[in-house]
């Protein structure tokens, strides 16, 4: 069972490719969405082997002679040794918190929706996270809370792609803004500024619209492959890829339970606690997720929650 938890936030740097196959839809490689509200995620398992990778990757550059064995207690051993013992920390599906869309004025917005917040609330709450707002819901389908002093508002209105909604001022609204940004955002210096402009950005939309949003305005990339010898189009080498966009912030609860590995106790992992501090001292700071990393896409910045942190 396990017995601590945190969370992992994912502020997305460059379009992130998260794939689930190609398709039969007018986008040949979609990206990867829950099954009931289809919204956008980041499946466990990618998550867990981007972290693997770049655990080991610290570890070593740490000259850590520990570095293999301190991996496998934390993630578990490679899928040859699978059957020997299970890691002890679990990631599970990263979620979308913030999902961002061209604005009329102010250039695009930081969009949710009373259900992505009040799961995340939940989820936060499991992890040990204070989380002292309650979730404000839109009158109707056309309203979208804002805070005082928002620049995406125009005469009343926020209009998000070629959508129109009324803009009403929301005391709460203000509230989770300002506590995703001092919590959840990056806390590093050169993220100072989307920091300050998050509260003026904020807005949450009807449940509906968010998710039309998270479907239609998503990135769609088309790439080619080129014939060297001709230096024309490959046959049949065109295609699209759907990409979360730049400016979307997911979180990811972590779950942890006591080390199995034999050896746990020599790492100087005795329970639960010990494996979170471990990961806590690994400071990661970028991942890259996803495909096409050779072409910059998948890079986000992170910032974990482990408890008490502030």
């Amino acid at each position: 069972m396990f017995e601590k938890a945190a969370i992992l936030f994912l502020y997305c740097e460059t379009p992130l490719h998260a794939g689930s196959g190609s398709s039969m839809s007018i986008v040949d490689l979609p990206i990867q969405r829950e099954r009931i509200t289809n919204l956008p995620i980041i499946q466990a398992s990618s998550l867990k082997g981007v972290l693997r990778a770049e655990a080991k990757r610290i570890l070593e550059q740490r000259n850590d002679p520990q570095a293999n064995d301190k991996v496998q207690a934390l993630f578990g051993p490679e899928t040859q040794r699978a059957h020997e013992y299970a890691g002890c920390v679990s990631p599970h599906d990263a979620r979308v918190l913030l999902f961002p869309v061209r604005s009329l004025v102010g250039v695009f917005a930081w969009t949710t929706c009373p259900f992505v917040l009040e799961r995340f609330k939940r989820e936060a709450t499991a992890a040990g996270m204070q989380v002292p707002w309650q979730v404000p819901v839109p009158e109707n389908s056309n309203q979208a809370l804002v805070v005082n002093g928002s620049e995406v508002k125009i005469e009343d209105k926020v209009v998000l792609e070629e959508f129109a909604f009324d803009a009403k001022e929301d005391k709460e609204a203000k509230k989770i803004a300002e506590w995703i940004r001092d919590n959840a955002l990056p806390k590093s210096e050169e993220y100072q500024q989307w920091r300050e402009w998050l509260p003026k950005r904020f807005v949450i939309l009807p449940d509906d619209a968010f998710r039309d949003f998270t479907q239609m305005a998503t990135e769609v990339i088309t790439r080619i492959r080129i014939e060297q010898e001709k230096k024309t189009v490959a046959e049949g080498a065109l295609w699209t890829e759907e990409h979360l966009p730049s400016e979307t912030l997911l979180y990811a609860p972590i779950f942890v339970s006591k080390p199995l590995a034999p050896n746990a106790k020599n790492l100087g992992l005795t329970n639960a606690d010990d494996a979170l501090k471990l990961l806590s001292k690994l400071k990661l700071d970028r991942l890259q997720i996803g495909g096409d990393e050779t072409v910059g896409r998948g890079i986000v910045k992170v910032r974990l929650y482990c408890g008490g942190e502030k």
